[in-house]
């Protein structure tokens, strides 16, 4: 049991998959009995959970198996209701639900929609437990929840998304399991249930299956909201909730004095947010020295696509270098969704940052150098004790 348990690990570090690891034991023989992810991608961090969020705002909650993360700007929802489902006369019509959800997994839009359902997605066996899909026909989407509803005084079992966890992984769609009976969980169910269903409009040949598969238009059921969630693996806690499209934006302007401002284009933007970051990293001791920005933009000006370019002049050690980048992971994603909502373009994060030593960089000509970029594109950042106008 101990080498298979050191195999696991050793398999696990390699993937940069940390996982949970469970054995039983007869006596004699030993059984693996569950080996799932800890959590997801290294780099996600935990996203704040808002307080005070209204009753009627709140989708959901969860308390169990959270790990770090966020999903944003969720259009429509994907609802397969575990009673009905679990009603269905016969297996051929539980089949079909797995196959509509594979046509919808083409018509929605990619990464904005989320998939809910009972149980086991994937489900291979008795396909009463969840539904039947393979990594291809959910692939499009940005997040797969399995709800396990009491049944009497049992609590069904969920995969972990174990049936499609490598892919999950590698494709970065958010796995979260609800139990939505526990104590201190909220669940609108009324709102699953109650909402326009979509399903027919969407795909005709699927419309028999509207009791039990429901498509949800969030915008057009909330009056032109938006679904996000937040996840946070310290608290254990997470939360998918209605708010307006600009909603994390304006807080985050109210927070940084990161407004825009009516005359300012790509290009004086980003240097306006490199200089905030600047301005933070001197009140912090995390070993930096310098910023640097790199101006990548032309004639014509940035790109409204293009990354926030920074060089840092780090002078830490490994742990004021990793909470340096966690920093700025989190900065990454907050201007990612602040330019998306200024100019449409979608990005995984908008901050590129590159890091050197006092040996390679000691004024703007030895970072140009470095980067192969013309030394007028570069500005050092001042690391001032007041916010920057």
């Amino acid at each position: 049991m101990l080498q298979l348990e050191a195999i696991l690990k050793t398999l696990s570090s390699a993937m940069g998959v940390p996982v949970d690891i469970e054995f039983a034991s007869t006596g004699t023989d030993f059984y693996l009995l569950q080996c799932r992810p800890q959590s997801q991608a290294a780099e996600d961090v935990a996203m704040e959970i808002p307080a005070g969020l209204k009753d009627e705002a709140v989708l959901f909650t969860a308390n169990k198996h959270v790990s770090n993360g966020r999903v944003a700007d969720i259009t429509h929802i994907v609802y397969v209701d575990p009673d009905r489902y679990g009603g269905l006369p016969d297996y051929a019509s539980l089949l079909a639900v797995g196959q509509a959800v594979g046509k919808l997994n083409k018509l929605l839009p990619r990464r904005q929609f989320i998939l809910m359902g009972p149980g086991r997605w994937g489900s291979r066996g008795d396909i009463k437990l969840g539904v039947r899909v393979t990594y291809s026909e959910i692939n499009n989407s940005a997040m797969l929840i399995e709800v396990a509803r009491k049944k009497g005084n049992y609590v069904p079992d969920v995969s972990f998304g174990t049936h499609f966890f490598q892919d999950l992984v590698e494709s970065a769609i958010r796995y979260l399991p609800l139990y939505p009976d526990d104590e201190d969980v909220k669940f609108n169910e009324k709102f699953l249930l109650e909402s326009p269903n979509k399903l027919a409009e969407l795909c005709p040949e699927c419309a028999s299956l509207g009791d039990a598969l429901r498509v949800i238009d969030v915008p057009a059921a909330t009056g032109g909201k938006i679904l996000r969630v937040l996840m946070n693996a310290d608290r254990e806690l997470a939360v998918g909730f209605f708010a307006d499209p600009e909603a994390a934006v304006r807080a985050a302007c109210e927070a940084g004095g990161a407004a825009p401002r009516e005359d300012e284009g790509p290009s004086r933007w980003r240097l306006r947010m490199a200089e905030r970051i600047a301005y933070h990293c001197g009140a912090q001791k995390w070993g930096v020295r310098g910023v640097y920005f790199v101006d990548t933009s032309d004639a014509g000006g940035a790109d409204p696509a293009s990354p926030i370019k920074l060089v840092f002049h780090f002078l830490g050690n490994s742990k004021q270098r990793k909470e340096l980048e966690t920093w700025l992971h989190g900065w990454s994603l907050s201007l990612a969704e602040m330019n998306y909502f200024r100019t449409g373009f979608h990005s995984e994060g908008l901050l590129d940052v590159h890091y050197l030593t006092d040996e390679e960089v000691r004024s703007e000509k030895d970072v140009a150098s470095r980067l192969k970029v013309a030394s007028d594109s570069v500005r050092e950042l001042p690391l001032g004790t007041k916010a920057p106008k």
